[in-house]
């Protein structure tokens, strides 16, 4: 999948979830985001054709701060936010585009309003719920990485039982050998698995030994010929293998199974419509944590307040039935609020899979700012790393209104998220060189899992 077509994409969410609207029709507003989606895609190609996330994000970053308008800012926003949790800067996007999420005339009562419904870890009670379905459904907001960490830890439960299946958006049909050899994403893999947590969830997959394949629609097509082909290519492999047993992640909507999408059906409903195949699906967009208070759904703000969650809820009712917020979902995951240490949102150690390890500015050799990555020490250099983190000494990076890499330290250093094993850490600065280089070993109490 291109770029352009995820800017596409990004415009029809954009009018679909509502987002404040200047005096004008829904229709001019949109091709105002037309036109400013060609200049977007102009400005990231320029970018990418230089070497290293830094250099490639200041240029988009001072061409965003060059543009005040609000059109441009709402496409371009998403693409910031998208390097932004590449970089694992992931506290500064969410800033960058955050989606805010109203109340809506059709959203179900509150579960803590409701008779007999009672909240369970998700980790635990998820795979209980996917063990009766072939196929299960995972949703996540492409630019905050918070929504892939549940898929990523359930991936050894939903393995036992049964599943054996990992279909992912975006990735390259082209690379899908390639990276079944190699057991780990490169940056060439796909577009989201740039950013470390989504690599994670793929590599995780192909370690505890998941057939992991691409379902994205050609290039060519968009709409509801997109969400067709996509659904089509799903049914393909559940055909083709009568033993399969598939776990699908996908993006917002895409995955509700029936209602209103965009003018169209979903790839979920036409899954449904083609397979005859009723899946699980799981919502983990709506009731999340965001920048502001004020932009959290009013159900969220209430169930946080009232239980204090530390790990994901879900919640069930008489007969085991779960709650879902949204029509066309089959159940809704509420993630705790965010807490940052070191700037980091300590969701980073994927619910008990990773621990912290600190890093400090002697890496950078005083190159700053300078991105510090871990890779696993029995993967290649091409590898998208476990994590990244950016050192930076001091708000110098702030061009204006666009906050870049904070630190209130005058020396930098932070934190990586990564499980117990050996890995190699390198330090890259904004012109791509690398400038620091060492082995690590993090190690914990508990025995390492896949």
């Amino acid at each position: 999948m291109n770029d352009r077509q995820l800017a596409r994409i990004g415009i029809l969410l954009l009018t679909a979830f509502n987002l404040p609207i200047a005096a004008q029709t829904a229709t001019d507003w949109q091709q105002r985001q037309l036109q400013a989606m060609s200049k977007a895609d102009a400005i990231m190609q320029r970018a990418q054709a230089y070497q290293g996330l830094l250099t490639q994000y200041r240029i988009m970053r001072r061409a965003y701060a060059a543009d005040r308008d609000p059109a441009f800012r709402s496409i371009f926003g998403q693409y910031l936010s998208w390097q932004l949790s590449f970089l694992g800067d992931y506290a500064a996007a969410e800033k960058a585009f955050s989606v805010p999420r109203p109340a809506q005339a059709d959203d179900a009562p509150s579960p803590l309003e409701m008779t007999g419904y009672r909240p369970v870890p998700a980790i635990d009670y998820l795979p209980r719920l996917a063990a009766k379905h072939r196929v299960l459904f995972f949703n996540e907001a492409h630019n905050i990485a918070l929504t892939r960490t549940l898929t990523t830890r359930l991936l050894r439960a939903l393995r036992a039982e049964g599943f054996n299946t990992f279909a992912v958006e975006t990735l390259r049909r082209s690379d899908i050998d390639g990276l079944r050899k190699r057991g780990y994403p490169i940056e060439t893999s796909g577009f989201y698995t740039r950013e470390p947590i989504y690599a994670e969830m793929v590599r995780t997959a192909l370690k505890l030994g998941y057939r992991v394949v691409a379902y994205e629609a050609d290039e060519s097509l968009n709409g509801d010929a997109r969400e067709a082909q996509q659904a089509q290519h799903l049914w393909n492999i559940l055909r083709h293998d009568p033993h399969a047993r598939l776990v699908v992640n996908a993006g917002y909507e895409h995955i509700v199974e029936s209602g209103p999408f965009l003018g169209t059906m979903s790839m979920a409903e036409h899954f449904r419509q083609d397979s005859g195949i009723v899946p699980l699906t799981v919502e983990q967009t709506w009731l999340i944590p965001h920048p502001e208070a004020s932009q959290d759904h009013p159900v969220y703000r209430q169930i946080i307040a009232a239980l204090h969650p530390r790990q994901p809820l879900i919640f069930i009712g008489p007969g085991d039935k779960p709650w879902s917020l949204r029509p066309g979902y089959d159940v809704s995951v509420i993630f705790p609020a965010e807490h940052l240490q070191r700037g980091r949102p300590t969701w980073l150690g994927l619910w008990g899979l990773r621990v912290p390890f600190a890093v400090k500015d002697s890496i950078c050799r005083e190159r700053f700012p300078c991105v510090v990555q871990a890779r696993y020490a029995d993967e290649g250099d091409d590898a998208v790393p476990a994590d990244r983190v950016v050192l930076d000494p001091a708000p110098l990076m702030t061009i204006g209104d666009t906050d870049v890499f904070r630190d209130n330290s005058n020396f930098p250093a932070g934190e990586l998220y990564l499980r117990p094993g050996d890995y190699v850490l390198t330090a890259i600065d904004e012109n791509g060189h690398t400038v620091g280089r060492r082995t690590i070993q993090v190690i914990t109490d508990e025995a390492p899992k896949p």
